[in-house]
């Protein structure tokens, strides 16, 4: 079984546009499934920023060739966060979800309960991350346009000129 297959096993088949992310970046648009059965609070987190239309133009600020790109920092340095309260880590063992390529996590810092905004899409499977990372969602459409991310240099990725987010929005809010 190749890797994408691996991912699309993975996830569950979409059933509700409640539960679909369409994110729209300049090489085109992405559809994410989220995981509502593996991080409740997390996917809620990624809703209500989105609908807060927190993540249109914020950059993916650090792109790594070959692992992945992460954005949702509206400073652009990492460093930063929306204004609500950090999340609480909802880790998945590893025979439940793994980071394969197009699953996504949510960034953190060094504390395991310190998610708030940022997230990452792999390019490639990332097993060192399993069970220490929250996995959210996978990309089910459009991987092709993450792949055309702007990449970083150098171990740290960061994006000296940066694609960005042109818009996010959660599938039941966009008309059929």
């Amino acid at each position: 079984m190749t890797d994408s297959n691996e991912a699309d096993a993975q996830a569950p088949a979409p059933t509700d546009r409640e539960n679909l992310i369409l994110l729209e970046i300049p090489h085109g648009t992405v559809t994410i499934q989220l995981r509502p059965d593996l991080a409740p609070r997390h996917v809620e987190r990624i809703k209500i920023l989105t609908r807060r239309g927190f993540y249109d133009g914020t950059p993916f600020h650090r792109v790594i060739e070959g692992f992945m790109a992460q954005g949702g920092d509206p400073t652009g340095t990492g460093t930063g966060g929306s204004d609500l309260p950090n999340v609480a880590a909802e880790f998945s063992p590893p025979n439940r979800a793994r980071f394969l390529r197009g699953t996504c996590g949510m960034a953190r810092a060094q504390s395991p309960d310190s998610a708030n905004s940022q997230f990452f899409i792999m390019f490639a499977p990332g097993s060192f991350l399993d069970g220490q990372y929250t996995i959210w969602g996978q990309v089910i459409s459009g991987m092709e346009a993450v792949d055309r991310i702007a990449r970083g240099a150098g171990q740290s990725g960061q994006v000296r000129t940066p694609d960005r987010i042109t818009r996010m929005r959660v599938a039941a809010d966009v008309p059929a």
